[in-house]
Order: C-alpha cells, then structure tokens, then sequence
C-alpha cells in the first residue's frame, strides 16, 4: 500500500477511507480473545506518524471537560479492551481518556496501541490518550513490546512506535477538578504550569518532574516523600495528597500505575483513586479491571470489569452497599455511593444486560 498520508495546513491527516478500513479491520475480533489483527507495516506507521503529529499539537497536560471514561493500564490486554468499549461505549458514543501503559506484558499490545491510535486521530478532540512508564524504549524493550514487533513486523516499526510515544502527553485537567496522570506527584511539581513546559519530544529520564507523573505510587505507610521499591522516583503519603489538592484547589487525583483488586482503590480519604483496567493481569491476577466514568456534573461512577470465566459472558459480582462520606467501611471492599463536597461518587456493577446504578 502506498502513502496515503495527507499533509494540511493543520498537520498530517489519513485518509478517512484508509483509517476507517484499518478501525473495521481491529474491530471484526470482537468476541474472539487472542485473534490476531492482520494489518500491513505501512498502515502501522501511518497511524504512528499522524497521531505523533497530533499529540504535539495537544498540550502537554490536556484540559478536558466532562462527561468522559478514565480508563487505566491496559498492557496489551485487547480482548479486555475491546470489552471496555462494549460496556463504556464505542467511540464517538463517549469520550475516553487513558491513564498510560498500552503495552508490554500482555499478548497482543500491537492489536491494543494500534485501535487507540486510530480512535485518536478519528476523534482527536473526543479520545485522549496519556504517556505511561511503558511508553519508554527502556523498558518496553524489555517487557514485551519490543520482541511482538520484532516478532511481527521489524525493530524498525518499534522505533516508529517510540518516537510517537515520545511525543504523548503526561497528565490532563477535567473541569479544574480532577487532576489525572499515570503514576502520581512529584516533589517538584509545585505549579500545574510545569507540566505544561515539559519538552516534547522526549525520553523519560530517571529522574526529575516527568519521571515521578509517570512512575510515583501513593504508600499507606509513610508520611512525606519516601523510597519506591521500585527503584524509580518516590512514594507519597497521604499528607502529600491532601496538602497538593488543597494547594491547587481540586476534589480528585486519579491515577492508574498499580494493579488494584477490585479494578479501583481510594487513598488519602477518598482524595486519590488507582484505575487498573486489565482484569486478570498477566494471567496470575485474579484482580477485576476499572472504568471511572465522570458525568456532567462530576459524579465520578465505576464500572467494574470482572475477569472472563472459562465460559464466555459468565460474571460473578459482588453485593451493593451504601456508606457516607468518612464512613470507616473501605470503599475498596464494597460498591458504593460516597458523598464528597464537590465530586460524588457512584458505584456501578456491570452485567450482561447492561448497566445498573447502585441505588
């Protein structure tokens, strides 16, 4: 196939024909986990190229206005997500933000990159996609993403791969409110601006402002800033959380990063929430995948994506329960419905049928 690239006064544009063929082509596996997606080399760099042209024209921390899905990591995970996209809704149906980690780990990351990539240049101002720790050639040239491109195509695709994941952004802003990145704070970040003014392109250094939004975890056990066993950035208490928002004024600092039993937890009084959205990760978790959907008028609601049992469309889920704001009941152990000053809280149980709100 040859270059169907189209270069406008706004940036590089795809054919409408050729995008929307390749978007067809990613979704006809709906319903087949582990069926692979069979597009050429050159569509694949298509997509790169003209969503890397996009994301540098975005900010580097988006300013995004409700009603829109957060999604957390994914990892490769394609049959999971195309199941998001069966419950949130399919693109234009709803907006969507991703917290980061597209690949690396799970089976088809190539499947998983390239459909987000394409609902990205089909609706650039509805569909955001955020960097995370594994769109960085340090580590996705170990974890997985590297060999699928080898294996699959060539070293040189998965070059084309790091120079549009080195151009993502790092962090977003809905409504003022709820402050969004992959990892987590920084001692550094003092000012929102600052994020603004990281550089792009870029790698990810070991160290400094950019390294902790994608790689910092939250900790139960220390107050202040301390040591991440990761051996990356830092981990932050719950002080940290409290005083940041306060600071800048916002209700939520939601986060992916950490794989979470029930697909979201809360920290630091319900200040923070972890998105994980690949159930079952790896295959040795038997954790449930996240969606946080947040409303016109910032009811922040999940939607809990149980692992798949051996027989297909079979889900267990657990009981629906109502606690108050400050309530001692973790709201980890429980659906619920929480009362918070500006942003509330609403748990949602997805079945077969559809989707019910806890009453």
């Amino acid at each position: 196939m040859g270059n169907r690239l189209v270069h406008t006064s706004g940036g590089l544009r795809m054919e409408r024909g050729v995008l929307d063929d390749i978007i067809n082509r990613l979704l006809e596996v709906r319903g087949r986990p582990g069926k692979a997606v069979h597009l050429s080399e050159t569509e694949i760099k298509q997509l790169c190229l003209v969503s890397k042209d996009i994301f540098s024209n975005q900010p580097n921390l988006l300013e995004l206005e409700a009603p829109i899905k957060i999604c957390g990591d994914v990892h490769g995970q394609y049959s999971d997500l195309l199941r998001l996209f069966e419950y949130g809704g399919f693109p234009p149906r709803s907006n969507y933000l991703f917290l980061g980690d597209y690949v690396d780990r799970g089976k088809q990351s190539l499947e998983t990159i390239c459909l987000l990539l394409a609902y990205k240049i089909k609706y650039p101002n509805n569909f955001f996609l955020l960097r995370g720790n594994h769109e960085c050639a340090s580590i996705n040239r170990i974890y997985g993403f590297y060999d699928e491109c080898k294996r699959r195509f060539s070293v040189r695709l998965w070059k084309v791969f790091i120079d549009c994941f080195n151009c993502l952004p790092v962090a977003a802003l809905i409504d003022e409110k709820i402050f969004c990145m992959h990892g987590g704070l920084s001692p550094e970040l003092r000012n929102l601006n600052q994020i603004k003014s990281l550089p792009r392109p870029t790698e990810v250094p070991e160290t400094g402002l950019l390294c902790d939004l994608l790689w910092s975890d939250p900790s139960p056990d220390i107050r202040g800033w301390g040591e991440n066993e990761r051996g990356v950035s830092y981990t932050f208490g719950a002080d940290r959380v409290t005083e940041f928002v306060q600071k800048h004024d916002l209700d939520l600092i939601c986060r992916a990063h950490q794989v979470v039993e029930d697909g979201y937890e809360f920290f630091a009084n319900r200040q923070l929430v972890t998105i994980f959205s690949a159930p079952n990760y790896c295959g040795e978790f038997d954790n449930a995948g996240g969606m946080m959907t947040v409303d016109e008028t910032l009811v922040c609601s999940f939607q809990i994506l149980k692992p798949l049992d051996k027989k297909p469309n079979k889900f267990n889920f657990g009981s629906t329960s109502t606690v108050k704001h400050g309530s001692p009941t973790k709201a980890k152990l429980n659906p619920t419905i929480l009362e918070h000053p500006k942003v509330l809280y609403a748990m949602k149980i997805i079945k077969d049928e559809g989707v019910r709100l806890a009453k």
